[in-house]
């Protein structure tokens, strides 16, 4: 067989072939790393997302009527079923999995609509909640091959602005975390909480700067354990969830009774599954470019069997709808640890989690500031990869400049204007709301309409990009 064609690497854009490294080896996403440095880079994987998996459940069980305690076994169950879709797509099996460094979890999509769904229930919420999302995970199961298919309606400038809207659409989540989290608690926005924030961004940045090889691969973990020791004295940890949390507890099958099947919300869970398709899809073409290997028509499919089939699995161990999850996206692109195993080490650790309360309670420990600091950085490094994308789109050629421009603006008003659609119904509200989802949907329809309708056949504006590594 003959060697695959060495690369350059230097500060200049080259193509990188499909299923090989510079060197003409192994794929950088298919290495295994030495166990500690397997172990520290998974586990940075779990502490940026981990305040992202326990939020909806924090939110959905007081909503529906759940007591703290329920709460709490909520919350460990979406670890732990998080950890199981993570295993998916980064292992995989058979035709599932996108077998890159994808990180999967609970989706924030289904909050609103889960909590519409459980007014009025009582201790039928749940059950309830959790038939409508496993019909909805089986349904996008048969309908992902579908869904794969229409990577070539993905070029740079669709890829692009959806990358970029994603990293947008974080940072609210980043700057309410350094805010403190919740606007009702005493202190939301104090001085003490936004500079906790800026003191955790800016050790981040000195180790970015000042630091080597794996210490700043790690700089995120380093700087969030940094950030928390600050907070100590400063009395902004809490360690009561870890002296009431217990040792070991497995989220009993369907601990809040057997699922309910109700038309209504099966309908509403169907819809979210769409959205969360929808931004999966970007999310794998986006981190195919990071990562060097670009997704093809096969890898979205497997990805997204991975997340519908990880959806409709969840409800057995009490979680919710599970899709990707955009800030570890931006962990590997600010690291450059393409691993896929490295995530499956994260996805094993969210596993022992969701079984160990105590050790994630541990994690609960940071505080929100501190995660809001490094988060600024994560959510950034996404969009900057957008605006990268954007920067091989051909924006000199045809329309794509007013495709760019259109399908960001109406993608930030979600962002921009929260209330802008306060009057439309609420079963829109589900994709409306999500500037990811419009923008993605306005920038694929502007990009048929003007690349491809009438467009002559391999015009620049329409042809696939090469996977630039810099």
């Amino acid at each position: 067989m003959a060697q695959a064609p060495r690369f350059r690497k230097d500060a200049d854009a080259v193509a990188v072939p499909q299923g090989s490294d510079d060197s003409g080896g192994k794929h950088p996403v298919d290495e295994t790393l030495p166990p500690l440095k397997m172990f520290t880079s998974g586990l940075q994987h779990v502490a940026a997302m981990y305040a992202g998996v326990v939020a909806p459940p924090m939110i959905v069980g007081p909503a529906v009527g759940l007591s703290a305690t329920e709460t709490a076994f909520l919350m460990g169950a979406s670890l732990f079923t998080a950890g199981l879709a993570t295993l998916l797509q980064t292992l995989g099996f058979w035709k599932i999995g996108a077998k890159l460094p994808f990180v999967n979890g609970v989706s924030f999509a289904g909050v609103t609509p889960m909590i519409a769904i459980g007014k009025g229930e009582g201790d039928n919420a749940i059950p309830i909640i959790f038939g409508a999302i496993i019909v909805a995970g089986i349904l996008g199961f048969f309908a992902a091959p579908y869904f794969g298919k229409l990577v070539r309606f993905f070029p740079p400038v669709v890829t692009g602005t959806v990358i970029t809207l994603i990293g947008v659409s974080l940072l609210p989540v980043a700057f309410n975390w350094s805010q403190g989290g919740n606007s009702h608690a005493a202190g939301y926005g104090s001085m003490k909480n936004i500079a906790m924030a800026a003191v955790t961004l800016a050790i981040v940045l000195l180790m970015r700067k000042f630091l080597r090889g794996f210490l700043q691969q790690i700089s995120i973990l380093l700087g969030l354990v940094a950030g928390t020791l600050i907070a100590l004295p400063l009395g902004m940890t809490n360690f009561d969830a870890v002296k009431n949390a217990d040792f070991i507890g497995f989220p009993t099958p369907f601990h809040f009774g057997a699922p309910q099947f109700q038309v209504a919300a099966i309908v509403s869970m169907c819809i979210v599954m769409l959205v969360c398709m929808t931004e999966s899809t970007a999310d794998i073409l986006a981190l195919g470019k990071i990562v060097g290997r670009p997704a093809d028509a096969k890898t979205i499919e497997g990805g997204l069997r991975a997340d519908t089939l990880g959806s409709a699995l969840s409800p057995l161990f009490n979680g919710f709808m599970c899709s990707a999850f955009a800030q570890n996206i931006g962990l590997v692109a600010m690291t450059k640890v393409r691993s896929r195993f490295v995530v499956a080490a994260g996805g094993g650790i969210l596993i022992l989690l969701g079984l160990c309360p105590i050790a994630a309670s541990f994690i609960g420990v940071v505080p929100l500031p501190v995660l809001g600091g490094a988060g600024i950085v994560l959510f950034g490094s996404v969009a900057a990869s957008g605006i990268q994308t954007l920067a091989g789109a051909a924006m000199e050629t045809g329309e794509n400049a007013l495709i760019v421009a259109a399908s960001l603006g109406i993608g930030l008003i979600p962002i921009a204007a929260p209330g802008f659609y306060h009057a439309f119904p609420e079963d829109l509200l589900v994709v409306l709301d999500s500037g990811i989802s419009t923008g993605c949907v306005v920038a694929i329809l502007l990009n048929l309409a003007f690349n491809h309708l009438g467009a002559k056949k391999g015009s620049a504006s329409a042809a696939p990009d090469p996977v630039l590594v810099h």
